[in-house]
């Protein structure tokens, strides 16, 4: 039997966030193309809600093995894997829910929508040189508030191909608001870790009246109406005790 397209994924990403340096561009666009084959059912999820499963709850399964798509009451995290060197899970949203304004210090994410719509606004840090002009590309850390500039505010709606974000540019800090019931996979590296400087901090935004597409972003403590439950993976089995990153992946990526 052939490995399973979340199996795929994970081996990649052993293979290409343990090694020494940074990932190639050829190795972005390798990961890239894995996520862009993945669907809801993949991992575990019935996006359609059918007969035999739209009325179970997500903690239940389904009668089928499956995650009803229609049956989270709130935003929803379903766990896949976690490491040193990247997390791989699936944030299942239902209609109107917002997960709030936050950042990626020092991470490349990729993201799929795999069903459903959802707004996204997202922004990048700038800075000013001396003649008062925006600079891209900050540290990609700002620990109170700073200049960002306007990357995405639209909608994006399932099927489409996976988004990535990186420390200092493609929308490193953004807020989602589903439109409909909807789920993005996402992969991330490293992984949010306080203890090495990787928190995760929300901000609240004031546009700039002056400055067409630029805002002000504030750090604010965690919202107190974010809640956010888990979920079983009940996807194929994921297999990560074994030497995968020493395996020869790297020949193929």
């Amino acid at each position: 039997m052939g490995r399973s397209k979340v199996q795929v994924l994970y081996d990649a990403c052993c293979a290409i966030f343990s090694q020494e340096g940074l990932p190639t561009f050829q190795q972005i666009q390798y990961l890239k193309t894995l996520l862009d084959r993945i669907e809801a059912v993949d991992v575990g999820i019935d996006e359609f809600g059918t007969s035999d499963c739209s009325m179970s709850s997500p903690e239940s399964g389904g009668s089928r093995g499956l995650l009803c798509a229609q049956a989270f009451p709130e935003i929803t995290y379903i766990h896949i894997h976690e490491c040193d060197h990247f997390s791989i899970g699936v944030f299942c949203f239902p209609a109107g829910k917002v997960f709030p304004l936050h950042d990626h210090p020092g991470m490349t994410v990729f993201s799929k929508v795999l069903y459903g719509s959802v707004h996204v606004k997202a922004y990048d840090w700038i800075k000013l040189d001396a003649s008062g002009c925006p600079t891209y590309g900050d540290t990609g850390i700002v620990s109170a508030g700073g200049l960002a500039s306007s990357v995405i505010d639209g909608i994006t709606k399932a099927p489409r191909e996976a988004s990535i974000l990186f420390p200092r540019s493609g929308g490193n800090i953004h807020s989602f608001t589903a439109l409909t019931p909807c789920a993005i996979l996402d992969v991330l590296s490293p992984p949010y870790s306080p203890d090495f400087g990787r928190p995760s901090t929300y901000f609240s935004h004031f546009p700039v009246p002056s400055l067409p597409g630029y805002a002000w972003l504030q750090e604010k403590p965690l919202p107190d109406d974010l809640i956010v439950k888990g979920a079983p993976y009940l996807g194929p089995p994921v297999a990560t005790e074994c030497d995968f990153c020493q395996c020869g992946l790297r020949n193929y990526v």
